[in-house]
């Protein structure tokens, strides 16, 4: 369903679903951002505040997780909006003329 880290290929080779056609676009960005931001430094001030390790355990620990969770979450967020799309057949906005 995916040909890069985060976007979709044209064709799904498993059941051919055209991606094109939905626009998915960046929309959960914002918002693994914000909740995956506020999630690690919780946790990095957290873990700071057990066991005050040196600066750079915290860049080799929270660098890579971060990354890890934004391209993970990005792939999980934008499937999730593309089936919620494909369920409910969005589409472009009309105006009906009468």
């Amino acid at each position: 369903m995916f040909e890069g880290a985060a976007s979709f290929r044209e064709r799904c080779p498993s059941c051919g679903l055209e991606s094109g056609r939905y626009n998915v676009g960046d929309g959960p960005a914002a918002f693994l951002t914000l909740i995956i931001g506020a999630l690690l430094i919780a946790l990095a001030l957290g873990v700071d505040a057990a066991f005050r390790p040196p600066l750079w355990v915290h860049v080799v620990l929270w660098v890579p997780l971060t990354a890890a969770a934004v391209l993970y979450g990005l792939r999980v967020g934008k499937a999730a909006l593309l089936a919620s799309e494909h369920q409910r057949q969005a589409a472009e906005g009309t105006t009906r003329h009468d």
